[in-house]
């Protein structure tokens, strides 16, 4: 509610202008977190970066879904729900397969990568919080930039693990859980497709 008592009313026009920079900010980390993740052997990096990946596209067929029927819309949830659980298979079997055949993370660039990431996603965080009580597609939107900023300060701690102890295990743990978000996040979507009534 505004102050002057009338209901402040989210227009097809603000959901699209918190999901365009979101859905480009998304895209340009994921680049740059793959890319750092890989070349530090960092599973919670990886991990990360697929989530930011799992993001991007749930911004695309959100702003896909601006503007529709409600039924689209729903699809819309659903199809970014079964991309996040998609996504987080992708990254158990990575991990299964550092784990059997081992990697080397490096720790400052883990840590360093995931203060970058960290404030990304508080950006988006604020972009997207007046829209987490909105239509189906944006409420997605909102659980997934929460998501995120859990994600981030996994990974920093996980830097700060693997410095500590000199051991990868910390990385190959802290990204089981950032894949245990994602995959939550998207269970917790599909449900929220499933539940959402519709004509």
């Amino acid at each position: 509610m505004s102050g002057c008592g009338c209901e402040v009313t989210i227009t097809d026009r603000d959901q699209q202008q918190a999901l365009i920079p979101l859905l480009a900010i998304n895209g340009i980390m994921f680049v740059l977190e793959v890319g750092v993740g890989w070349y530090a052997q960092s599973t919670s990096l990886i991990a990360d970066a697929m989530d930011m990946l799992a993001d991007a596209l749930v911004y695309g067929v959100a702003l896909y879904a601006v503007g529709r029927p409600m039924i689209v819309k729903i699809r819309a949830a659903a199809l970014s729900g079964g991309l996040q659980v998609a996504l987080a298979l992708l990254v158990f079997a990575d991990i299964l397969r550092r784990y059997f055949l081992g990697s080397e993370p490096l720790s400052l660039l883990m840590m360093g990568m995931g203060l970058l990431a960290l404030g990304a996603n508080v950006v988006c965080l604020l972009l997207i919080a007046r829209h987490r009580e909105g239509e189906v597609h944006m409420r997605a939107s909102w659980i997934f930039s929460r998501n995120d900023v859990i994600a981030n300060l996994g990974v920093i701690l996980a830097g700060a693990a693997v410095a500590w102890t000199g051991s990868r295990l910390p990385d190959l743990v802290i990204g089981s859980l950032v894949a245990l978000v994602v995959l939550r996040g998207g269970l917790h979507i599909l449900r929220e497709a499933r539940d959402t009534p519709h004509p």
